[in-house]
């Protein structure tokens, strides 16, 4: 089982790029990305994706639990350069409650980091 990356993908298209090349600047096991419906209608990439779709006009509760179900089993590397603060909040809210360990990974200028 390889490295997954769980990455969020905001309204905002301005930060999508920098998720696209994310992905294809490493080998991942698995690649889930969490958006709304909006969002996976308009992002558009080569590799098999998995998403959990949110609904980002509910409450914290609702949309912690949506991204919740979705969390995987392997090692995971998170991404939470695209979406917004409630998005941001409720994806390590869930991370946190499913005592999941993870790393922060960045594309920088230097290439791929891992926090």
């Amino acid at each position: 089982m390889g490295k997954a990356l769980i990455a969020l993908l905001g309204i905002g298209k301005g930060t999508w790029g920098h998720v696209g090349r994310l992905i294809a600047e490493e080998e991942w096991g698995r690649i889930i990305l969490v958006g709304s419906e909006w969002s996976k209608e308009n992002f558009s990439l080569q590799k098999d994706v998995e998403w959990v779709i949110i609904n980002n006009r509910a409450s914290f509760e609702v949309v912690k639990e949506e991204i919740k179900a979705g969390i995987p089993k392997e090692e995971l590397a998170v991404s939470i350069i695209s979406g917004s603060g409630k998005e941001h909040m409720a994806l390590l809210a869930a991370l946190k409650e499913s005592k999941k360990t993870f790393k922060l990974v960045v594309l920088t200028g230097e290439g791929t980091k891992y926090y």
